[in-house]
């Protein structure tokens, strides 16, 4: 079935097939506690004979949700304990986020900001807003860099957008402006000139960071939509949560990272997901998150390969958790682990 507008309730997505209609009343639960959005560019490569199809498993809701564990955290990443002005979190010395809008094309079922986004989560920032997140920006002469996140700034239109890029312009100590989006994967036809005029607007170095999780996601369309940044002299990088039944599997990953250097885009963060509620479906352990990226080692280009990082809880940044190769034996020497497993002697023993 063809789906022409984004789907938001439960009985649409019962009538678009998407959902079974005995599940349906469990989905309203859902919908009542969370945001849904599905988009036609998703609804159309959702693989609906497939019961565990991993598109349909990040977008549409699942009972599951309403389920908490005690260590959820409405706010897991602490972006509420390093935000000195609304709209603005400052964690890092050289950066920080401006959250422009915390509306959504499509809403992750995995959303680590899930209290915040959505038509009942806390909107669009005022004009007073704005202009005080600016002022924060322009009287901290550390800030090197600017990311635009929320929510999903593309969803912005582009006079909204070319207002926040000039202003930006004009603060001297900015250099680098960087976009988190999903929108060219499932809004693709979104990209056109005058968006990519926008966020070429400041002059500064401007960088886009997709967010795709399974290589399906980038469709024919969605590819088009990258390159159509690409061509206009966008960076693009990328950034995937490692999800259970989605990614959790070494081929799958590997040709998810194969599928973003083929779209030209480097890929960037690989999360371990995110301690946000009723999301524990999702997560897998951290030590089955660092096996599957060590499997990447090896199999892919060096291109291929992202950095595997987590939120520590509480507002404390992000840390590399990539299982290490190499532990030290003393003495100088060393044991280093090799792609398949093995251990090898460094120096090598004579």
């Amino acid at each position: 079935m063809t789906v022409n507008r984004t789907l938001r309730t439960a009985h649409e997505l019962v009538e678009a097939g998407l959902v079974d209609a005995a599940a349906a009343e469990a989905v309203s639960r859902v919908a009542s506690r969370y945001a849904v959005a599905v988009s036609p560019a998703i609804a159309k490569v959702i693989d609906r004979s497939d019961l565990n199809d991993p598109i349909a498993r990040q977008f549409l809701p699942d009972a599951a949700e309403l389920t908490l564990t005690p260590e959820e955290r409405a706010d897991p990443i602490g972006d509420g304990a390093h935000s000195p002005v609304t709209g603005i979190v400052h964690r890092y010395p050289d950066r920080v986020l401006l959250k422009a809008v915390h509306v959504c094309p499509v809403y992750c079922r995995f959303c680590f900001r899930r209290e915040m986004v959505g038509p009942e989560g806390l909107g669009t920032l005022t004009a007073a807003e704005l202009d005080a997140a600016i002022a924060y920006i322009e009287g901290q002469p550390e800030i090197w860099e600017v990311i635009l996140t929320g929510g999903d700034p593309l969803v912005l239109s582009p006079r909204r957008l070319t207002e926040i890029m000039e202003r930006l312009s004009a603060i001297g100590h900015v250099k680098v402006v960087r976009f988190h989006t999903r929108v060219p994967v499932v809004e693709p036809e979104r990209i056109d000139a005058a968006l990519i005029a926008a966020l070429k607007a400041s002059g500064k170095a401007t960088y886009v960071a997709l967010h795709a999780n399974h290589p399906r996601e980038l469709s024919a369309e969605a590819r088009a939509a990258c390159a159509r940044l690409i061509d206009a002299g966008i960076v693009m990088v990328s950034q995937s949560v490692l999800l259970r039944g989605v990614n959790d599997d070494a081929e799958v990953l590997a040709e998810l990272m194969r599928a973003f250097v083929e779209t030209r885009i480097k890929p960037y963060y690989l999360h371990h997901p995110d301690l946000a509620p009723g999301t524990g479906h999702f997560r897998l352990t951290i030590e089955e998150g660092q096996a599957l990226v060590a499997s990447l080692r090896g199999r892919v280009s060096g291109l291929c390969q992202p950095t595997y990082v987590l939120d520590i809880p509480g507002g404390h940044g992000k840390a590399v958790i990539s299982a290490s190769a190499i532990e030290a034996e003393g003495g100088g020497c060393y044991t280093v682990s090799d792609f398949r497993g093995n251990e090898h002697a460094y120096p090598p023993k004579s």
